[in-house]
């Protein structure tokens, strides 16, 4: 059974530690090094790999500093902005780690930057940057409809699949998320729960497909009443994929409060 521990970095950041029935231990996306050190002294794991979602550079700043120590290879998406790859994955591809074990099927989902990708085994997908909780990441690179076409595609997997993405922020998209479906229930409750489990200090990742389904705006942009949101801003052309690029406009242009809720 995999264990998948996580690694608060940076501001907001999660490093993710996999790590099953062994002594060892895969680390996703560490954007520092430091507190993967620690995370290794603590537990007595040893880093056998490491996994890039993409290369911005609070996923990959940690990695040189690791490999000096510890030199595993890095798996992830070929790019010339992104040296630390040493195994370049693509769309299909397999990657079976023995010593955990596990095997992650490569998806490559652009939109946030051409080269993301998503690792993907049955019961859990490391999102990296473009699902969050309740939201999604930022279109640096490429267009609106592929950014729309990579969450679609994460929104295919089964309901109970549980979503590691790299950011906590689900307490801030949750503000969005309210003001553009009002009248969401779910979108309350989930208010609630993330408030209950940040005032304890707790993580808000990871989150459910199913979740994501209920309460993320941008997985729900087939909802009449948020289309009608939208019309009120100018939305003219309400396939899927137009509503989805209008939804991330209203979205740039919207300003959170400093501390949510």
């Amino acid at each position: 059974m995999l264990k998948i521990s996580p690694i608060p970095a940076l501001n907001d950041n999660y490093i993710w530690a996999i790590h099953g029935q062994s002594e060892t231990v895969v680390i996703v996306d560490p954007g520092e090094a430091a507190p993967v050190f620690a995370f290794l002294k603590q537990t007595g794991l040893k880093l056998t790999a490491i996994l890039c979602t993409h290369r911005h550079h609070d996923h990959v700043d940690g990695i040189e500093e690791l490999r000096e120590v510890y030199n595993v290879p890095v798996y992830g998406r070929s790019h010339p902005n992104n040296p630390h790859i040493t195994h370049a994955l693509q769309e299909g591809d397999k990657l079976r780690l023995e010593d955990i074990p596990v095997e992650f099927e490569i998806w490559e989902l652009p939109g946030h930057l051409v080269d993301h990708i998503a690792f993907v085994t049955p019961g859990a997908v490391f999102s990296g940057d473009i699902l969050f909780g309740a939201g999604c990441g930022k279109n640096f690179e490429g267009s609106p409809e592929q950014l729309y076409h990579s969450l679609q595609r994460l929104a295919g997997l089964p309901d109970e699949t549980l979503v590691y993405c790299a950011h906590e922020y689900t307490a801030y998209t949750l503000l969005f998320a309210a003001h553009s479906e009002p009248d969401n229930a779910a979108i309350k409750q989930r208010i609630e729960a993330t408030r209950a489990l940040r005032a304890e200090g707790h993580p808000t990742v990871p989150f459910t497909i199913a979740l994501e389904k209920a309460t993320n705006p941008f997985l729900r942009v087939d909802r009449p009443g948020l289309i009608e949101k939208l019309e009120a801003h100018g939305l003219i052309d309400d396939s899927p994929a137009s509503v989805f690029a209008a939804l991330l406009r209203w979205h740039d242009h919207f300003r959170l409060p400093r501390k949510p809720f």
